[in-house]
């Protein structure tokens, strides 16, 4: 353990010093993190969903090598450069042909702030000025930032101490697999009775990551996004987590093939090496708005560019597709078992993520040193013990993080 680390280094949703002691990297390589004590381990998060292509992948490497030759920063304000207009291309290229308008933003986090001053300028622009609230599912999580704490799930998020300050939003009951017609009914009650002061619905397609991994029907967005456009409400899709394959489609919203009208992306869209997110809108929504008033120091970063630029040909190059079912099938194979253990609440799989809900709270770092010992790195988060692995992981890699989650149990 470093002393200086424990006693003066802030990590996340944590306190100094740490209750739990933080593993200590010193190299990375594929989909296996290299310890410090010469312990070697499986990498099952992904660095919080975002190293799809693993580590040290020669490819990405040189992309930024090459880039950082020609310039690592300029700034975005009255000027651009190549790396910023090849990656918005591709953009929009891969994403619904009504996108077409991008901003480039420092994190997830901040994309979602962004797509929230978009949305309530758009309505102020229209001359809708009470139009300023938001609606949302209880459950979600979009970032740690001030207006994204305001639509993160207020009673069981990580934010209700600030709820005496933050804006105060609507927040309709959470959709899962199986009451997707009672979930709708309660958004459209909501929508119905306050349209004429929401601006839009923001949710996570699919998966509400986060606030507690928890999967619904597409039928919900299709539902929501007719209410949307029958009380004139824009709709806001956060694919931060989502984005870039991890649920089986290139973009959750294609489990639906519904288009919002602003699209958050974040987390895998520079392969996990560098902070870049993006917020994409349509034509109409971005000619009301006009300026927006918002410009990050490092807003379309030249290094950052160029290596999601090279890790979305990366991915749409390779057989993506079907590296995926195969994660899926043997986190399936390894993992539903678990729900005839006494102490597991759920299982549930899609895609490259895996999730076990147990009944009690987990005991974080017990779990952690034992899916060490077995040479796994999670992080288990309350009742959660879940893995997002890499895409480039083999059969063999999820089988070893499938052993060592029962290893734990």
């Amino acid at each position: 353990m470093n002393q200086f680390d424990q006693n003066n280094l802030w990590h996340p949703y944590a306190k100094i010093p740490n209750a739990i002691s933080s593993q200590h990297v010193i190299s990375a390589e594929g989909v296996y993190l290299n310890l410090d004590n010469g312990k070697k381990v499986i990498d099952g998060m992904s660095s919080w969903w975002s190293v799809i292509h693993g580590y040290n992948n020669q490819r990405l490497n040189e992309a930024i090598k090459t880039q950082l030759d020609q310039m690592s920063h300029v700034m975005f304000g009255g000027l651009t450069h190549d790396p910023a207009i090849k990656l918005g291309q591709k953009l929009i290229e891969i994403t619904p042909k009504e996108l077409t308008k991008v901003f480039f933003a420092d994190s997830g986090s901040i994309s979602v702030e962004v797509a929230l001053k978009m949305a309530l300028q758009y309505w102020h622009q229209k001359g809708e000025k009470n139009k300023t609230k938001f609606v949302t599912p209880f459950g979600g999580y979009h970032g740690d930032t001030f207006g994204a704490m305001s639509v993160c799930d207020p009673d069981n998020g990580m934010h209700s101490m600030f709820s005496g300050v933050l804006p105060k939003h609507f927040f309709a009951k959470r959709p899962n697999l199986n009451n997707t017609d009672e979930a709708l009914d309660d958004l459209k009650a909501i929508v119905q009775n306050h349209h004429h002061e929401i601006a839009a619905l923001i949710l996570e397609p699919i998966v509400q990551g986060a606030g507690g991994m928890n999967f619904y029907s597409p039928d919900y967005l299709i539902g929501a996004n007719q209410l949307c456009k029958e009380f004139n409400v824009l709709l806001i899709f956060d694919e931060i987590a989502t984005g870039f394959g991890r649920t089986g489609k290139l973009f959750a919203l294609e489990h639906a093939k519904v288009v919002p009208d602003i699209l958050c992306l974040g987390k895998a869209l520079t392969g996990g090496y560098m902070t870049l997110a993006v917020t994409i809108t349509n034509d109409e929504l971005s000619n009301t708005v006009g300026t927006l008033m918002h410009g990050p120091t490092f807003m379309a970063n030249p290094l950052a560019c160029a290596v999601a630029f090279e890790s979305i040909n990366l991915l749409l190059e390779s057989n993506w597709e079907s590296g995926i079912n195969m994660i899926e099938k043997e986190l399936r194979n390894g993992l539903l078992p678990l729900k005839e253990n006494d102490s597991v609440e759920d299982v549930r799989v899609l895609g490259a993520i895996g999730v076990v809900e147990m009944k009690e709270s987990i005991d974080i770092e017990r779990t952690q040193s034992k899916l060490i010992e077995n040479g796994v790195w999670l992080r288990p988060f309350g009742k959660l013990l879940y893995t997002m692995p890499p895409f480039v992981s083999s059969g063999l890699d999820i089988h070893k993080i499938t052993s060592a989650i029962h290893a734990s149990l």
